[in-house]
């Protein structure tokens, strides 16, 4: 397929979320109303998220895979030249993942919501929103200019907060509040070190700024644009100590909010690392790398440490709330390798970013469908005398979580364990200038890092798999794993084991375009 062709493609899975949710707002035509306008509404939200994954696998097979580090599929227009703002799109290798995944995951939500949609607002609103959502995240993954990847980056916030504000659970006013103000406040920061290097470097295209590598930028100005946009993007990763809005997001979200919250929005955090700063400010991140690397490894510690905690019985821990303390300790490690500075780190971040997206979205589809059965996430009650005993009441869903669960601490061979290996690995070895000594502490604690995720997923599987055995054969048989679960689980489940077995076609597309971005260091 020619690049023009390409460019359509890119342009239209875009737009059309965008479209589609518009469309949901209006009325449904008459012959297409099924047996309500709900359901119409809910088809219409299936049939454009399907066409977007369509789209995103076309544009995926006609990418050059032989040039992944070139920028394919561009659109360069001259959007606002007073404030020389280009309408600028563009996927590369390490973009291409991303973009996939966003467009699986997101279609994924929409099947299963078809069938079980969350209580709360209307179906014309949470399929509005979940479309919104959609197009914010697959802009913020193909746009190449320095503001408009702020206007995505912010478009995505809104929806996510209403879909927690609205068809969440518990707490989930006061959960929701904190998640815009934390993301906003970091999206302010964000804001001025991109401005700082747009005006400084004279652009905002994003190509233009990593052909230079920082070059038209002093060292101070530099120090000054990573430690803004740094922290405005440790936010959303997101990055210990600036995290604490993370678990209460999840744990009040519904089953797809908190899918796309872990699968999707945390990426946008460790991309804009990638995309922006690593090859816009070499100098900046050489001298804060180290400092990047240290809150990542306490990150892995401290998620470890927290999930530990709930998994021990008689804590009251929520098993949603453990999957999202998980999720501080995975990105820890995205976070070493990008701090690592070296093609190994950085590939193995990219890579984890996926193997991440995959394995806990699953994990969540599935703590999901545990609390519709049971009506609680409760750790101490799923384990408890007639408690989950998944095995034996549900063995294919006891048997999926059991699956994701040790996809999760990284067991050889499937998705998980590519990501935090190579990372692991950049950070022993890490970029010229960076103190090896310092770094193989970093390595050695994150290392122990997975000993500890290893002891508090096991024990989650022990816990709610295996249950009372004396009591759970006296317990009715649950509903097991349902078709329409079956068939937005199944792809998750394939891809981490088709990721695992075969991790060269991940890494034949980012090890090219992370040396490219690299080439400064």
């Amino acid at each position: 397929m020619n690049d023009t062709a390409l460019q359509y493609v890119l342009a239209a899975i875009v737009v059309l979320p965008l479209l589609g949710a518009v469309g949901a707002l209006l009325p449904p035509p008459p012959g297409l109303r099924g047996r309500g306008p709900d359901q119409a509404v809910l088809r219409h939200g299936v049939t454009v998220t399907g066409a977007v994954l369509v789209l995103s696998v076309v544009l995926a097979a006609g990418f050059d895979h032989d040039h992944p580090a070139t920028m394919q599929a561009s659109t360069d227009l001259n959007w606002i030249p007073a404030l020389r703002i280009h309408l600028h799109l563009g996927i590369d290798g390490i973009s291409l993942p991303l973009l996939v995944l966003t467009a699986l995951l997101t279609f994924l939500c929409a099947l299963y919501s078809y069938f079980h949609l969350p209580a709360g607002g209307s179906a014309k609103s949470f399929v509005a929103l979940l479309l919104l959502l959609e197009g914010g995240t697959l802009a913020t993954f193909s746009v190449l200019d320095l503001m408009l990847f702020f206007l995505a980056f912010e478009t995505v916030l809104i929806p996510m907060y209403f879909l927690i504000a609205r068809w969440g659970g518990g707490d989930r006013e006061r959960s929701a509040l904190r998640f815009i103000v934390y993301t906003l406040l970091g999206s302010v920061i964000m804001l001025l070190g991109l401005l700082l290097i747009g005006v400084k470097a004279g652009t905002f295209d994003m190509v233009t700024l990593a052909t230079d590598n920082g070059s038209h930028l002093s060292h101070s100005t530099q120090l000054i644009a990573v430690l803004a946009i740094g922290l405005g993007l440790a936010v959303k990763a997101p990055m210990w100590p600036l995290h604490s809005w993370l678990p209460d997001a999840h744990t009040a979200a519904p089953t797809v909010g908190s899918v796309l919250l872990a699968g999707v929005l945390l990426k946008m955090g460790t991309y804009g690392l990638v995309r922006i700063v690593l090859p816009d400010t070499p100098g900046g991140i050489q001298t804060f790398a180290p400092y990047l690397a240290a809150f990542a490894v306490v990150g892995i510690i401290y998620g470890s440490l927290a999930c530990l905690a709930l998994a021990r019985r008689g804590n009251g821990g929520d098993l949603k709330r453990l999957i999202a303390y998980s999720s501080v300790g995975h990105m820890g490690f995205v976070l070493l390798g990008i701090a690592s500075l070296n093609p190994t780190g950085v590939n193995g971040a990219l890579f984890a970013n996926i193997a991440h997206g995959l394995i806990t979205g699953l994990l969540f589809f599935l703590v999901g469908a545990i609390k519709d059965r049971y009506g609680s996430s409760d750790l101490d009650q799923l384990a408890g005398r007639g408690g989950a005993a998944l095995y034996g009441r549900a063995p294919r869903l006891g048997g999926l979580l059991a699956f994701a669960a040790v996809a999760s601490l990284g067991l050889p061979g499937l998705a998980g364990f590519w990501g935090e290996m190579l990372a692991m690995f950049g950070a022993f070895k890490p970029g010229a200038d960076l103190s090896r000594p310092a770094y193989l502490t970093f390595t050695a604690l994150a290392a122990f890092g997975t000993l500890l995720t290893a002891g508090y997923l096991l024990t989650v599987v022990r816990r709610v798999c295996m249950g009372d055995r004396e009591t759970s054969e006296l317990q009715p048989a649950l509903a097991d794993v349902k078709a329409y679960e079956f068939a937005a689980w199944t792809p998750l489940a394939a891809l981490t084991v088709l990721a695992g077995l075969w991790p060269a076609a991940l890494l034949g597309l980012t090890e090219p375009a992370v040396r490219s971005l690299l080439g400064g260091h």
